[in-house]
């Protein structure tokens, strides 16, 4: 029990300091404020592509080794899996050019 709830405030903690949140947090009254958000902005958007493409890369990798392992149980099925598989993995990649869309939007922020 402690081992799992010690887990889950690692993942938490983590989920936390990769959030982009903190690059959305509220600049100081000091004139040097500006500065400060920046290193945060540049830091969520490495985390958040690093992230997203890890994600999408585990992903589609999860996809077409199913596709593969379904073609070799049975060769006849190649017609009907092909254009799902094609699919599913414009979907997954459409994830990963959101997030960078996304990234673009904060790095107009810095």
């Amino acid at each position: 029990m402690f081992r799992r709830s010690w887990m889950f405030l690692m993942v938490a903690a983590g989920m936390l300091l990769a959030s982009p949140i903190c690059a959305m947090a509220q600049e100081s009254a000091a004139g040097g404020g500006h500065a400060a958000g920046v290193g945060l902005i540049g830091l969520g958007i490495g985390l958040g592509l690093g992230l997203a493409a890890f994600g999408c890369g585990m992903g589609q990798g999860k996809l077409a080794a199913a596709a593969m392992e379904s073609i070799g149980r049975n060769p006849n099925s190649t017609n009907q899996l092909f254009v799902p598989m094609i699919i599913g993995l414009a979907f997954v990649e459409s994830l990963t050019l959101y997030s960078l869309v996304m990234s673009f939007f904060l790095l107009g922020k810095m």
